[in-house]
């Protein structure tokens, strides 16, 4: 048995249990602090309940090794006539500094790949860094492909 065989992948619901949420807001806060305001970091928890209702077309999947969380995958549903249908938005994939390269990303990947396919999804899109090589490796490993594009944002 292998490391990564002994990781669980697990949906994020209302119901899971407070550590673990507690646990994933450490994460998010760990991954956004390079990259975003003070303001956005003391807002993750509002943002996780806000998640979490049931009717909600965010998803959070969290990766644990004997009970610690140690990684997540968030993505949002979608809506495209030009995909003919739903698709996924993978938003973040995060794993904690000390266990990269042991293969969680790709279990978390694959374990929404699967979601997808069993919920008739028509893909999953995401974005990820120019010179970000190893998850670019990762994404194509798993026939995730390039797509020439150049991203737009407004913000209020």
């Amino acid at each position: 048995m292998t490391a990564t065989d002994m990781i669980e992948v697990i949906e994020l619901t209302s119901t899971s249990p407070l550590q673990t949420r507690q646990q994933l807001i450490a994460l998010f806060q760990k991954q956004l602090h390079e990259i975003t305001t003070p303001q956005a970091l003391a807002q993750v928890e509002e943002m996780l309940e806000s998640v979490l209702v049931p009717q909600s077309q965010a998803h959070l999947f969290v990766a644990q090794l004997g009970g610690e969380t140690i990684a997540f995958a968030f993505f949002n549903v979608l809506v495209s006539f030009q995909k003919g249908g739903s698709y996924i938005w993978l938003n973040e994939l995060y794993v904690e500094d000390a266990y990269r390269n042991r293969g969680i990303a790709r279990k978390l990947l694959l374990k929404i790949v699967y979601w997808a396919e069993h919920r008739k999804m028509k893909g999953i899109e995401l974005e990820t860094g120019l010179n970000n090589e190893a998850t670019k490796a990762l994404y194509n490993s798993l026939g995730f492909y390039e797509v020439v594009s150049k991203r737009y944002s407004f913000r209020f």
